[in-house]
């Protein structure tokens, strides 16, 4: 491997690491010994990578390095762009304007070959819907109280149009092609739910967040989904 090309994949390495990587298991991943490795982080680190480590702890690359949509593979290209595609097409207003400035811009960066895959792509998204159920409570407002870990009371219609009120803790939405669901821990039932988003009759902050971390939960809430699939 061409020394560009291995440090390029060292950042990449790094990159997808949570936790401090030894240098000896990326020597080993990347097939170089241990000098090279070192050489190559003292280059990076010259070059203004953020690396932070030493010899014998390990490595760990902090926020803020962005790898340019110009280092993309063609799979990884195209994968980008079918799922900011999907998005743009089943995604919120807010999703789908965040999806479409988001392929302008990485077609803005990438090179004559690599923009012709992703003007013209191998992978589509299907048709899109024509409309969703209309919702009555805006998805920002879903969003908002998800990004502020903030429980919300909800009144809510079942199937038969029976109308419940209930506090929940909302973790996620999830976009189907069909509807839109919220993820949630709901204080009623101790368990957790999903709620159609057009079913949502109304939602406000109750100026409470919820405990624990949001993370966790989706953790649990996942465990909880590949538990039932299983079955």
């Amino acid at each position: 491997m061409a020394r560009t090309s291995r440090l390029l994949a060292l950042l990449q390495i790094l990159r997808a690491k949570r936790r401090p990587v030894t240098a000896a298991a990326l020597a080993e991943e990347l097939a170089v010994s241990e000098r090279t490795l070192y050489r190559d982080i003292a280059e990076l680190v010259a070059q203004g990578a953020p690396i932070q480590g030493e010899a014998g702890i390990g490595y760990v690359l902090r926020p803020g390095l962005f790898l340019p949509p110009l280092m993309l593979s063609e799979e990884e290209t195209e994968a980008i762009v079918l799922g900011l595609r999907y998005v743009e097409q089943r995604g919120d207003d807010t999703l789908s304007r965040a999806a479409s400035e988001a392929v302008a811009k990485i077609e803005a960066v990438l090179p004559p070959a690599a923009l012709e895959i992703a003007r013209n792509p191998v992978a589509l998204p299907g048709p899109k819907r024509a409309n969703f159920p209309e919702n009555r409570v805006a998805i920002e407002v879903l969003r908002r109280a998800i990004r502020a870990q903030a429980k919300l009371r909800i009144d809510y219609g079942d199937l038969i149009g029976q109308a419940t009120t209930r506090v929940i803790w909302p973790i996620a939405i999830g976009f189907m092609n069909e509807t839109r669901s919220l993820a949630a821990w709901c204080e009623l039932r101790q368990d957790f739910r999903h709620f159609r988003t057009d079913r949502i009759v109304a939602a406000s902050e109750i100026g409470e967040r919820y405990p624990g971390r949001r993370s966790q939960l989706v953790k649990t809430w996942r465990s909880q989904m590949d538990s039932l699939a299983k079955r």
